[in-house]
């Protein structure tokens, strides 16, 4: 329905050496508050190393209780230093939970603000060919995996390191015939491990890649919500959503499938191999060959390192799932800008004449390489001239202003703008020369006021209220409570389509462009609101030159110059009343039908 469709799969990508190293950069987020990591880490390896003496003082305060400890504490000195243990596992576990949380918490935040700032350079064509439901999903998903890598998995990964370290350590040394036997198991369980993290990532991946779509997909039901219901389409609609979430589900089960697998071989091989350990112990206890104090440590040491090697199986996969989470995130990140956005946000003031030249050019969009839009197309426009596009859908009116606004490149020929190429000056300077007022008005959810100013944000207060005047928008705002402080809603609700349309003059009359675009502005109006909009675009158009694609044909009667447009050529020109007595002239045939 409306042309949507699944995308294609494209071939997922193995975790290999190069794609492990490029799913790594994400972490140079991590740089600038790297002391926040490592002091981080120096609380997290204390506090791990701290923890595995525990084992050990239980045992010895058996062994202290039965007269056979190797150390000469009493019991009160082996509890006191227990307390003491304990109070400093609390102050490292606050300082490390607080040193992370600066890392997680600053880091995610600039990924958010750079995929945010790339988003903003990025060209149209990237958002025509990736959905916008799809990229805003994928990226808070991915985004939130990163966050919980930073604050959480990462750091529990490294703890489960150091855990299975210093307890294998003691281990050796203390009992090597009873530890021997938990080192052979070690490099087993880390072999299905990394199989199991392989497989566990490919399906967390999948699962991400639907509930993206599934995102998707609510995201364009609700934005076109009033069609849904004019087309009857709820069940429609719900039986779509329905069929993706239980892909979702299916995807899911899939997961947990993997991970519960996966618990089951830790538990089976680990803890038999732990049964036998004990069993072993007990043999040695009662042949005199060890205290049971050392047992009780030995068997605390060794749940402590099965539950070390069970975690690490789930943090690998976790740790692995990180890597496709980056993917995205780098894919976008790697997407060449239109422009660079600076550190200095002001501008260059370049004031322009206005003229406007097409010299030969011939474009097609990126997306339908097949289909050319304009053939060689050739026109000049003076400054503060005044000329309009006609012609049927397609033939490349709205082209014409997007190339001039340069959302596309071009093929061939070039577009010059007072003598010279659009496309050798700086992007942000040239387009501050033009202002867009298209047929659909989007407008932002704040005030009335911030809409406007979004022509020019340095405006003061009395060229706001001129620019509502000049655009006939005082007289509705003041009848307003709030004034210029109303809220207008969501891409302008709170107003009607007529209001909406004069708010964008007063955006644009703020702006005080060289070159004016003017898109079907008022085809979508009643008679009565296209009367008063039409005499703010015309206080709007004085002294600019302006581009005007309208359907309306008595909109366009006093311009300077009409194009008439077919299949991407000029076809006529020449004035309203010169076309108008073209014998079988195109034009004329459109105003016959309109003004009849």
């Amino acid at each position: 329905m409306f042309g949507r469709r699944n995308r294609e799969e494209k071939p997922r990508e193995k975790v290999t050496r190069e794609s492990l190293k490029e799913g790594l950069k994400v972490f140079e987020f991590v740089r600038p508050y790297q002391w926040y990591f490592w002091g981080g880490m120096l609380m997290l390896f204390a506090s791990s190393v701290v923890f595995m003496v525990f084992p050990f003082l239980i045992g010895q305060l058996v062994d202290t209780a039965n007269g056979e400890a190797i150390i000469n504490f009493s019991l009160f000195e082996i509890g006191l230093v227990l307390l003491v243990a304990l109070i400093f596992q609390s102050v490292t576990a606050f300082a490390r939970v607080m040193l992370f949380a600066q890392v997680s918490e600053k880091a995610t935040a600039d990924i958010r603000a750079t995929l945010y700032k790339k988003f903003v350079s990025l060209p149209v064509s990237f958002f025509e060919e990736n959905k916008t439901g799809d990229l805003i999903s994928r990226v808070n998903a991915d985004v939130e995996k990163l966050y919980n890598v930073f604050s959480v998995t990462l750091a529990e990964f490294v703890r489960q390191i150091i855990t299975l370290i210093v307890g294998i350590g003691f281990l050796a040394i203390a009992t090597p015939r009873l530890s021997l036997v938990m080192v052979l198991t070690i490099p087993v369980v880390m072999v299905g491990a990394i199989f199991f993290g392989r497989f566990i990532r490919k399906i967390s991946k999948q699962r991400q890649e639907i509930l993206a779509e599934t995102n998707s997909m609510l995201s364009e039901s609700i934005m076109a919500i009033s069609l849904v219901k004019a087309f009857v389409n709820e069940w429609f609609e719900l039986n779509r959503y329905r069929k993706k979430n239980n892909e979702v589900v299916s995807f899911g089960i899939k997961y947990a499938f993997s991970r519960a697998v996966f618990a089951v071989f830790i538990i089976l091989f680990i803890f038999g191999a732990i049964f036998f350990i004990i069993y072993q112990g007990v043999l040695m206890v009662q042949e005199g060959a060890m205290t049971s104090g050392n047992l009780i440590s030995f068997v605390s040491y060794t749940f402590v390192i099965a539950g070390s090697i069970g975690s690490l199986g789930s943090f690998i996969g976790d740790l692995l799932g990180s890597v496709g989470a980056t993917e995205r995130v780098r894919e976008i990140l790697n997407t060449p800008n239109e422009l660079e956005l600076g550190d200095n946000e002001s501008l260059t003031p370049h004031s322009i004449q206005g003229s406007v030249s097409f010299e030969n050019v011939a474009f097609h969009y990126p997306t339908r390489t097949d289909v050319p839009v304009l053939q060689g197309l050739s026109f000049h426009i003076q400054p503060g001239e005044k000329i309009a596009l006609v012609g049927s859908s397609g033939a490349g009116k709205s082209t014409i202003i997007q190339l001039l606004l340069r959302f596309y490149d071009i093929q061939s020929g070039d577009i010059k703008v007072d003598g010279q190429s659009i496309f050798g000056q700086e992007l942000r300077t040239y387009r501050q020369n033009l202002a867009l007022v298209p047929q659909e008005v989007i407008l932002f959810g704040g005030t009335i006021r911030e809409n406007i100013l979004y022509g020019r944000e340095d405006a003061t207060e009395e060229e706001v209220i001129s620019a509502a005047k000049q655009s006939n928008s005082w007289e509705f705002i003041t009848k307003f409570p709030e004034g210029l402080d109303t809220i207008v809603g969501e891409r302008g609700v709170k107003l009607s389509g007529g209001q909406r349309q004069r708010i964008a003059i007063a955006r644009a009359i703020l702006k005080d462009p060289a070159i004016l675009l003017l898109d079907e502005a008022t085809s979508s109006l009643d008679a009565e609101s296209e009367k008063v909009v039409q005499e703010a675009l015309d206080k709007l158009m004085e002294g600019r030159t302006s581009i005007i694609i309208a359907h309306r044909l008595s909109t366009i009667r006093e311009v300077d110059c009409i194009y008439v447009l077919e299949k991407g050529v000029i076809k006529e020109k020449g004035t309203h009343t010169e076309l108008s007595l073209l014998e079988d002239g195109i034009y004329k045939g459109l105003a016959n039908l309109q003004f009849q």
